[in-house]
């Protein structure tokens, strides 16, 4: 019934946008690698011991709790308190619970048992209520001042020990980060009171959804404060992201600005943190097992033996987290490690004199020395590789200074070297490394074990090889393929041309290797040298394995760095690499990036479609149907050119100093610019999205309000279509106020919602109306639809009281299809802030602060006139060509100012639907 308005071909363009909106949602919900993470478990059962906060305070912030885990016999023992520990606050995210502590909190306290709890830590967690301040943020305010109400009480509870800490260490999952860092910018706060700051995929940048303005108002507050002061702030603080498996909080977001002067900032995605190596998912990244592991083990090494707290030493900070989050050399850390190295005289030693060379170790009963001459090599070569599969933690690897054949003292190299997770290598240049004279590995005497060790010399242009990417749009149609012939350990391919975070693409490693009886395993790094954003690939030769290649963080344009392919691999292989475009990833890379805009682009769709029926009913006197009018109307090139006019103009400062006159926002276009993520036609992509949903939408409402009134003409008596049309009927007014009390006394969301449901009421009868009145009346052929609906119109302009025919009545549903698009939309995207509402009602009947509220005192008098506005009583107003003439210009505003701020569409939106009311007196 309504697809016939609608032609084949673009039923067909529908179906295909629908078709490339899928591949792209399919890449970011599913195009990722498989949860590597191993669960955290419990050895005891988890206790969480409630802390009792003042009186006031609690009075102040009723939801709010604060808790100490334990578990076994600690959690008892520490049930009387003061403690004496080492206080780590845990603070959840949206929709987080203060539970989710117990992973890291259970493998501290099983490392803090290992050393005897000669050290140990206790850790607090905040009970937020679970709120959902990613959808609603008028309460992350508060939740920053209880965050510090609960520093000053955990401090307090180590009072008058011997070893009393005065700052706590703080961990925030999601938007719990984001609250520790806002922290600094409450005016009464000490800095000191915080030692560490880590935050697990936090978006620090901007909010995934900004869909309320104290939302980005408090972003702007928080991240102006640490740019502005950054000088000033010496707050040790790591981000961790969890990679393309968290397509809740992308990683791009969760990365801290990097400021010249401001050094103690670390950013790193978890894919790269050594010993972890795996993405994780938004929650799996408080309790993936490997990145736990890790975190507790710096938690240990940061200790300061003398105070038996966290170290106040903000360079100590800095090099334990890089030792375990940025590269790990396969050593403990050690704050000044010993350089020079006592070598046993008395060992094996011996001279190895070729460029390759590789040694099986097995049992062995003697120490030895195996020492590489390297006045020849520097002749020839550039550079030596060497890698062992023994992942101990010993020095393995030494340079002699001017020695012959062996020396008693070496300069230890192994604090050079960096861990992967089957061998530990270590690269030199060897023209860096003038004064050695030898480069010395040891391999100890073991016993049941069997390990390898390997050592080249090489130059580095052949093994550093080039691979231009393939063309955005070549579709993965054409690709570039090099070959690897060479018998080496160790390959650079440098992937030219890629920096960019709209590009993707898939890369195929092909090994093919002699007959050898043993397990040959290959590691694939991906290194992005612009952000700590690398990933591994193992892979068991021979074997043909796929890599994808896409980005978080595009190159900065003043940086000159080659993102490159480092392949570990076997001397007894060969290997291809080809690489092609992926387009299903490139639009998984909009979606990722852009999704959250494309709502402003299915209102913008809409508010054009909607201005030219209008438009039609002003010229002619009757609504085109909606799929027809979205078809005409909703074209990208009424909106895309003067978004880029604008922004081309604010690059000259006399229009930029006409815009701050006139109090104008920042064009969402410059923020995503000086963010990097604009893509070339990302709006053209996201308009046809848009305008491919705009239509799917109404099919649905149209089909849903067919689908209404059907079930009312089945529970109800059949109605008729109303004889008089009456624009304020007698109980509008007295519905319309309590909508008011209701919106100012309980949530402005609710009372939108409600009168939403009021208008699709009305919409539902006049459709059940006029389906009862069509099958009373006998079909008459010759009738011309067209021709009764213009003599209607002539009628009814001259009659004293408008009557309502059957064609008036469709072409009224026609409208009210598309304004129930819109209010649609109006509702979807109020709706966070009624779910937070409805979830705190047992602490708050009134939402405050509202940020519907202004509003709801708009749309409600709107709506209420709108739901007995039919097209006869408003084709001979005045105002209305006014009125068809708002859309296009307020559809450009979406775009402009709502695709990064959604809290604005709903402003660009109820200005026509309100001059459409005021038609019905003008």
């Amino acid at each position: 019934m309504f697809l016939h308005s609608v032609n084949l071909g673009n039923l067909a363009f529908y179906v295909f946008m629908v078709f490339m909106a899928t591949l792209g949602l399919w890449d970011v919900f599913f195009g990722f690698e498989e949860n590597k993470c191993s669960m955290s478990y419990m050895f005891e059962y988890p206790e969480y011991q409630k802390i009792e906060l003042p009186k006031k305070l609690a009075k102040r912030y009723p939801a709010y709790e604060l808790y100490l885990y334990g578990e076994g016999s600690y959690a008892q023992e520490h049930k009387i308190l003061p403690l004496t520990g080492i206080p780590v606050l845990f603070l959840p995210g949206n929709a987080g619970s203060y539970k989710q502590v117990r992973s890291i909190g259970s493998i501290a306290l099983r490392k803090a048992e290992d050393i005897d709890f000669k050290y140990h830590f206790d850790f607090f967690s905040v009970n937020f209520n679970e709120e959902l301040v990613a959808l609603y943020g008028g309460s992350l305010q508060k939740q920053t001042k209880f965050v510090h109400e609960c520093i000053k009480t955990i401090l307090k509870l180590y009072k008058g020990q011997e070893f009393a800490p005065k700052s706590v260490t703080i961990i925030g999952h999601s938007m719990g980060g984001l609250v520790a860092r806002a922290l600094l910018t409450l005016k009464n706060f000490k800095q000191d009171l915080i030692n560490l700051l880590i935050t697990q995929a936090t978006p620090h940048v901007a909010p995934v959804m900004p869909l309320d303005r104290f939302i980005t108002d408090f972003y702007m507050t928080v991240n102006n404060y640490w740019i502005l002061n950054a000088r000033h702030i010496n707050l040790t603080t790591l981000s961790v992201a969890g990679g393309f498996r968290d397509y809740q909080v992308r990683s791009g977001l969760t990365f801290l600005p990097k400021l010249s002067h401001h050094t103690s900032a670390l950013s790193v995605v978890s894919s790269a943190v050594p010993k972890t190596w795996v993405s994780t998912d938004h929650l799996s990244i408080v309790w993936c097992k490997q990145l736990q592991l890790t975190t507790v083990r710096a938690f240990f090494d940061l200790i300061d033996a003398d105070t038996k707290q966290i170290t106040q030493n903000s360079k100590k900070k800095l090099s334990v987290l890089n030792h375990h989050f940025i590269r790990h050399p396969a050593k403990h850390f050690e704050e000044n490690p010993a350089i020079i190295s006592d070598l046993t005289a008395t060992s094996m030693w011996v001279p190895v004199k070729v460029s390759k060379w590789t040694y099986v170790a097995y049992n062995e009963s003697d120490k030895i020395y195996f020492t590489f001459p390297l006045a020849n090599h520097r002749k020839i070569h550039t550079h030596v590789y060497c890698q062992s599969t023994m992942l101990d933690t010993n020095s393995w690897i030494f340079g002699c200074i001017n020695s012959t054949s062996m020396c008693r003292q070496g300069v230890d190299l192994s604090w050079k070297a960096e861990l992967l997770p089957t061998i530990k290598f270590l690269m030199l240049r060897l023209q860096d490394y003038p004064s050695l004279s030898h480069l010395v590995v040891y391999v100890p005497s073991i016993h049941g074990s069997k390990f390898v060790v390997d050592c080249e010399f090489f130059k580095k242009e052949k093994r550093s090889i080039q691979l231009p990417v393939t063309h955005l749009f070549s579709f993965g149609l054409s690709s570039r393929k090099v070959v690897l012939n060479t018998s080496g350990l160790y390959y650079n391919i440098e992937l030219l041309n890629f920096g960019q975070i709209y590009q993707a693409f898939k890369i195929n490693v092909v090994s093919k290797c002699s007959a050898v009886k043993e397990e040959i395993t290959s590691i694939y790094k991906l290194h992005i040298p612009w952000s700590y954003e690398d990933s591994l690939t193992i892979a068991q030769a021979p074997s043909s394995t796929e890599i994808s290649l896409k980005l978080h963080i595009a190159q900065p344009e003043n940086d000159s760095h080659v993102a490159l392919l480092k392949m570990y691999t076997s001397s007894d292989c060969r290997y291809e690499v080809t690489i092609r475009t992926s387009f299903s990833q490139i639009l998984g890379q909009v979606v990722r990036v852009h999704g959250g805009a494309l709502p402003a682009y299915v209102v913008s769709s809409i508010l054009l479609a909607y201005g030219g029926q209008l438009y039609s009913l002003f010229s002619t006197g009757y609504c085109l149907e909606y799929a027809t009018i979205l078809d005409k109307e909703a074209k990208p090139y009424k909106v895309d050119p003067f978004v880029i006019m604008i922004k081309f103009l604010l690059g000259y400062k006399w229009f930029k100093e006409l815009w701050d006159t006139l109090l104008l926002p920042e064009l969402d276009a410059i923020v995503l610019t000086s963010q990097s993520m604009c893509f070339p036609l990302v709006s053209l992509i996201l308009f046809l999205f848009g305008t491919c949903t705009a239509y799917w939408s109404d099919l649905f409402s149209s089909a849903s309000v067919r689908l209404l009134s059907s079930l009312w003409l089945a529970l109800k008596r059949p109605s008729e279509l109303p004889k008089d049309i009456k624009m304020i009927s007698p109980d509008l007014p007295f519905l319309t106020i309590v909508l008011i009390i209701v919106s100012w006394t309980t949530c402005g969301a609710l009372a939108i919602l409600l009168s939403y449901l009021y208008y699709v009421f009305k919409i539902v009868h006049l459709q059940a109306s006029l389906t009862t009145f069509k099958n009373s009346q006998p079909v008459n052929p010759k009738h011309s639809r067209r021709s009764e609906k213009k003599s209607n119109h002539h009628k009814d302009s001259i009659a004293h009281h408008l009557r309502l025919s059957a064609n008036d009545a469709e072409d009224s549903l026609r409208m009210h299809s598309t304004v129930i698009n819109l209010l649609t939309w109006i509702v979807l995207l109020s709706m966070p802030s009624l779910i937070y509402w409805l979830k705190n009602l047992r602490y708050y009947f009134k939402l405050s602060p509202d940020p519907c509220k202004p509003l709801a005192f708009i749309l409600i008098p709107t709506m209420a006139i709108l739901g007995n506005t039919y097209t006869v009583s408003i084709k001979s107003s005045k105002l209305l060509k006014t009125a068809s003439q708002f859309p296009l210009p307020l559809a450009v505003g979406v775009i402009a100012f709502g695709s990064t701020h959604l809290y604005r569409v709903p402003c660009f939106v109820f200005i026509p639907l309100l001059l459409h009311a005021l038609c019905n007196f003008m």
